[in-house]
């Protein structure tokens, strides 16, 4: 047995899955932790704010990173949307700079 049959288990070299993580360069959310994400959304729109662009509990009623962090990982739909309103807020904050920069740009 050579030492790439020993590596990649009993599996024929054309089955064996590459161990290699893919890049994802044009995805926001690559290697954000979803604590991350909250943390940013709570800073940004504050809990009050946040509970109105997502009406759950964990925004809501005696809001936390943790308990928000608890109720997300069980509920993929809620998940989706704190990911969508994530990058809606960096659209947001795109647009803010490039008009900050045009405001300070001198007339050409």
């Amino acid at each position: 047995m050579t030492d790439e049959e020993t590596s990649q288990g009993s599996l024929p070299p054309e089955t064996a899955v590459p161990v290699q993580k893919t890049a994802q360069p044009h995805n926001p959310l690559h290697g954000l932790t979803l604590e991350a994400i909250v943390t940013a959304l709570a800073d940004f729109y504050g809990w009050e704010g946040l509970g109105q662009q997502i009406p759950v509990r964990c925004f809501t009623v005696d809001p936390s990173v943790g308990s928000s962090l608890k109720f997300l990982r069980k509920t993929p739909w809620a998940r989706d949307k704190v990911e969508s309103l994530y990058l809606f807020m960096l659209r947001e904050q795109k647009r803010e700079q490039k008009a900050e920069q045009e405001h300070v740009r001198p007339p050409a």
